[in-house]
């Protein structure tokens, strides 16, 4: 799978042209499609404002993988992983824009007259391979429950000290009076959180690096120097050679941007618009946002503190978690720095259980239609409820297992129509 996402990534960066150069008209897109989110509400069939699409799939994007997660890459692939993240997620916007655009395009209008789309109607309408398309929408209503909830929830669970019965069913309540309220309040809170939490978190991140700022320079040449080296530098941390810089760092780049899994471009689909490539461009700000920019600086926070605090960690090969390194780094900020670092991780986990319940709907309104919803709403909450108190090895296995057979039919679906994604492009860009 790591073969696969990272080969089409590269793919589609060369059949857009290089769609990476176009990322500060499309960061202009969406800073205007948030000052105008609340225009033209209840238009179009009632879809989501270009922004709230952003939004949802923000929110199911930047998880506890954005914050923990790069803790982990650090620790089992050394400093190099931070930058081997970055790459992915740089080359993975492209295929974040292609998978929208191609959603865009072919969406259609369900039965009570809204718009819907998603890899699995490109599949069915465009390509004609129905059998795909089911076995796409199948396996993301499956997948939601996993990378979308109960790992989610397992995360909040871990941070708090609550039982974890209690903390499953306080947010399972939370969480129930928003998914009732449907799509549109979803995206509503996701409107309103994503970008106070980001904020909040990014604020707490420039705290740690401007008070290592003598160590951003000999971070970042670090960084690279283990990036590239065929061995552990000095002796190194575990890991800290290219190959598992690499292995580590793409693998966590996949994880938390989620380009080629086929699950970004249902909350594009969603979205009032009037042209397809547009709204893509303000889609795969979301992969720069998630990776590009959150990543890294979390990856800079953690190794610039090592550097200037407990330096012989970076090469002594001590066996820290990934969430021990995260937890350090925020210790730099006396008293304020581990309440802020675990209401980021509570926050973040909480907008991806909302974000993912609904592309979790849009798959089963594919497959049985809306009568479905409140059947899958009831068991969303209690799978809040329960997942707490079973194995996260479990839960991990199970979510792994099935993001890869979600991603295998939408990968098909983005080779076949590269050319399609090629020209949508090119017409639009020569006409400016």
């Amino acid at each position: 799978m790591i073969l696969g996402l990272a080969g089409t990534h590269i793919f589609l960066t060369w059949k857009t042209g290089f769609v990476q150069r176009r990322l500060p008209l499309a960061v202009r897109l969406s800073v205007a499609a948030a000052e105008n989110s609340g225009a033209g509400a209840g238009k179009d069939g009632g879809g989501l404002s270009p922004f709230a699409s952003l939004s949802t799939a923000l929110a199911s994007s930047l998880g506890v993988g954005n914050i923990i997660g790069m803790g982990t890459a650090v620790a089992l692939g050394g400093p190099g992983a931070v930058f081997w993240c970055w790459i992915t997620g740089f080359f993975g916007i492209a295929t974040t824009y292609g998978e929208a655009l191609l959603s865009l395009k072919f969406r259609v209008r369900g039965h009570d007259g809204r718009l819907v789309g998603g890899p699995m109607y490109v599949l069915e309408y465009r390509l004609h391979r129905k059998v795909a398309a089911i076995f796409f929408a199948v396996c993301g209503a499956l997948a939601s429950f996993g990378i979308g909830c109960a790992i989610q929830v397992h995360a909040i669970a871990d941070m708090l000290p609550l039982p974890p019965i209690f903390t499953g069913l306080t947010v399972g309540l939370l969480t129930c009076f928003v998914i009732f309220g449907g799509s549109q309040a979803i995206s509503r809170v996701c409107e309103k959180l994503v970008p106070f939490m980001t904020l909040f978190y990014l604020l707490g991140c420039l705290m740690i690096l401007v008070t290592n700022r003598a160590f951003l320079l000999p971070a970042c040449r670090l960084i690279l120097k283990c990036a590239f080296a065929p061995r552990a530098v000095s002796g190194g941390m575990v890991g800290s050679g290219l190959l598992l810089a690499a292995r580590y760092g793409v693998a966590r780049g996949l994880f938390t941007n989620e380009a080629g899994m086929g699950s970004a471009p249902l909350a594009a689909a969603s979205a009032r618009c009037s042209d397809p490539v547009r709204q893509a461009l303000v889609a795969s700000t979301a992969t720069f946002w998630d990776t590009v920019v959150v990543c890294l600086i979390t990856g800079l926070v953690i190794v610039s503190h090592f550097l200037a605090r407990e330096p012989g960690l970076l090469t002594s090969g001590a066996a820290l978690s990934g969430s021990d390194f995260t937890w350090r780094a925020f210790s730099a900020i006396p008293c304020l720095g581990q309440p802020m670092l675990l209401f980021s991780i509570v926050t973040f986990a909480y907008a991806t259980i909302l974000g993912w319940s609904f592309y979790g709907e849009r798959c089963l309104e594919y497959l049985f239609g809306t009568k479905s919803f409140f059947l899958y709403r009831l068991c969303w909450v209690l799978t809040l409820v329960f997942a707490p108190v079973l194995r996260l090895s479990l839960i991990f296995e199970v979510s792994d297992l099935l993001n890869a057979l979600m991603a295998l039919p939408n990968l098909l679906g983005l080779l076949l129509l590269a050319d399609v994604i090629r020209d949508e492009t090119r017409i639009y860009f020569s006409g400016k």
